[in-house]
């Protein structure tokens, strides 16, 4: 393929986004800027095509600034902004600076506004459906904290796939409300029959379950979870369905109908781009009633998303740029982005598979994958056996990772490369796995 043919123009990206982010209230004003923005667009060929087009997105990459002196392979922990947003997010910090109280008195609720609106629309939501928070963190935690339908003896649900802090959270309901909390083992490489049958398990053993925590993509090894087959089986057993979509959005692209849930938390500062201190809280219209406002909150109604937090004075700035750090996503195309990002994954798990001495955790299948995936020594599965790996891949090898110590099987090492991941970089990983026999 021709990458010529997606060229992108860094000059009137730059000069169009600068425009947007020194405007005192971004609003409807900056809708007509972004529009006027050249932005990375793949209009010929299939994503699985440009997925392998290692001069396209070698392309993309100029458009970010590299961590030096090491192969970073991440990404997993937030997402690095495209400089366009960068530029975006530091001229919204100078111009809420500049204006103070003046601006976020007057100007602030109605851009943020726009902000929440812009987001509902890109994950096909409607207007008052979600609301902007600082994490999916305070966006999951406030569902667990105030949900409302327990009783005494009820099981409440979590997988030891789950976020290490969610699982704890649920925990905490045990001794907070008197109920029962129940894990369930998931297997750590597994497609996704495999996956509902763990949950159908689980159901039927724990008749008593009301609520249960289910992660979309998993934090530990990528995983994706077959969220609407979960659901509805859980549904038809008057279970409610908290989703953990902090890992999800932008790794894969979906809309939030397409997973049938009524509550779900997301992180924007992963793999939308925006800048850090970004989530989202959804709650989808006509099923308030069961999750309380935040404490000291009021809504009789219940018809008010935004009374189920409080996120009190935030980064402004941060929420500002959530337009621009959209239409940068938008413009390559979250199709193209998952693609790639599963493309890259590919090539070091296939290999990694035949490979005696490594072990390899995440999906089995293409639905079951993601770009994220994990893996260790065989054998070694301890979180000092995943300390001492993820260190020798460090600084033996120059790879940079984490490691990831939630799951029942045992601790491991997270692979997380980006869009501007080469398959070079990819490569090196490869050889350093094979020295590690």
């Amino acid at each position: 393929m021709n990458h010529s043919k997606f060229s992108l123009s860094r000059r009137n990206l730059l000069t169009g986004v600068a425009t947007t982010a020194a405007l005192s209230s971004f609003g409807v004003a900056a809708e007509k800027e972004s529009s006027r923005l050249i932005l990375p667009k793949a209009s010929h060929g299939s994503a699985q095509s440009l997925a392998a087009d290692e001069g396209f997105w070698a392309e993309v990459a100029t458009y970010y600034d590299r961590t030096q002196g090491i192969v970073n392979l991440e990404h997993g922990y937030w997402g690095k902004m495209a400089k366009p947003v960068i530029e975006a997010y530091q001229r919204a910090t100078k111009m809420v600076n500049d204006q103070n109280s003046f601006y976020a008195r007057k100007d602030f609720p109605g851009d943020i506004r726009h902000a929440m609106s812009r987001v509902a629309h890109a994950l096909g939501a409607q207007d008052g459906e979600i609301v902007l928070t600082r994490n999916a963190t305070e966006a999951i935690h406030n569902l667990i904290r105030q949900y409302q339908g327990l009783n005494v003896g009820d099981g409440v649900l979590f997988a030891d796939s789950d976020y290490p802090s969610f699982k704890t959270t649920m925990k905490w309901l045990e001794q907070d409300q008197g109920v029962e909390s129940i894990e369930v083992i998931t297997p750590s490489l597994a497609d996704q029959q495999q996956l509902l049958q763990a949950y159908i398990a689980a159901f039927d053993k724990h008749p008593n379950i009301k609520l249960m925590l289910l992660t979309h993509v998993s934090n530990q090894h990528g995983l994706v979870f077959p969220v609407v087959e979960i659901v509805e089986e859980a549904k038809k057993r008057g279970i409610d369905v908290i989703c953990d979509c902090a890992q999800s959005w932008g790794l894969i692209d979906y809309k939030i109908s397409d997973l049938n849930v009524n509550w779900a938390g997301f992180n924007l500062h992963k793999w939308i781009g925006s800048p850090v201190g970004v989530g989202a809280l959804y709650m989808q219209k006509g099923t308030l009633d069961k999750i309380a406002p935040y404490p000291g909150e009021s809504d009789p109604n219940n018809n008010r998303a935004y009374t189920r937090v409080h996120t009190a004075t935030a980064n402004f700035a941060a929420f500002l740029t959530v337009p621009v750090a959209l239409d940068f996503h938008q413009a390559i195309g979250g199709e193209n982005k998952q693609a790639r990002l599963k493309y890259l994954r590919d090539l070091w798990f296939s290999e990694a598979q035949s490979m005696g001495h490594i072990e390899v955790l995440g999906g089995k299948d293409s639905m079951s994958a993601t770009g994220m995936s994990s893996f260790r020594i065989k054998g070694k599965t301890t979180i000092d056996d995943a300390n001492q790996l993820q260190q020798k891949l460090e600084k033996d090898f120059g790879i940079f990772t984490v490691i990831r110590k939630g799951l029942d099987s045992g601790a491991c090492v997270r692979i997380t490369p980006q869009v501007f991941t080469s398959a070079d970089e990819i490569q090196q990983l490869v050889e350093s796995l094979k020295k590690l026999a």
